[in-house]
């Protein structure tokens, strides 16, 4: 009997210690109620930190925009990048810190660039190439808002991609209406000359 009860003791306890590493690792992939990050993917982190980069750069070209714009239409739509971006950055931020997620601070190089080139122009000319900009980076923006909002794993993630995307393809509408006429009051300009 006492070998029986060694030999049922020994098993015990190999199955245990077999089984620790699966329940470590069974816990280790748990969700974690302060960080979630066990369900946010790679390209659902990859899409919040490109999505806060752009927000960013949208925010600052559009105080350019209201500053440098010639065009009423062009500084209408510099404040509403700086209005909507600023509103969907700081619901951005919120999801990226309870995800653990780090996000830019600053804008990236290329981004930089174009505030940059940007900055040296002026009137007809700086409206014509902020607002070509705008419907480059909007056309952009709605590709990657679809795809996150139809393929991203993390439910918070994918929601703000599905509810920021109506606003983001409103935005491209508008800068597709907007740019044509800085484009024909530029060639008004030359022809005029």
């Amino acid at each position: 009997m006492h070998r029986l009860n060694i030999f049922i003791s020994r098993f015990v306890l190999t199955a245990a210690i077999t089984s620790l590493p699966v329940a470590m690792l069974a816990q280790t992939n748990k969700p974690s109620a302060a960080t979630g990050t066990a369900t946010t993917s790679t390209a659902d982190k990859k899409f919040v930190r490109a999505a806060a980069q752009g927000g960013m750069a949208e925010v600052e070209l559009g105080k350019l925009a209201t500053e440098k714009g010639s065009s009423e239409d062009v500084k209408k739509f510099g404040q509403r990048m700086v209005d909507d971006h600023t509103k969907a950055g700081d619901q951005l931020k919120e999801i990226a810190s309870s995800k653990g997620i780090p996000v830019p601070i600053k804008l990236s190089a290329k981004d930089q660039m174009t505030k940059d080139r940007l900055s040296k122009l002026s009137g007809d000319e700086f409206d014509k190439a902020y607002m070509n900009d705008m419907v480059k980076d909007h056309t952009q923006d709605v590709s990657d808002f679809k795809r996150e909002s139809s393929s991203g794993t993390d439910s918070d993630v994918k929601n703000f991609a599905a509810t920021t995307l109506p606003t983001i393809e409103d935005h491209l509408r508008e800068a597709k209406k907007i740019a044509p006429k800085t484009t024909s009051a530029s060639n008004n300009m030359k022809g005029s000359e």
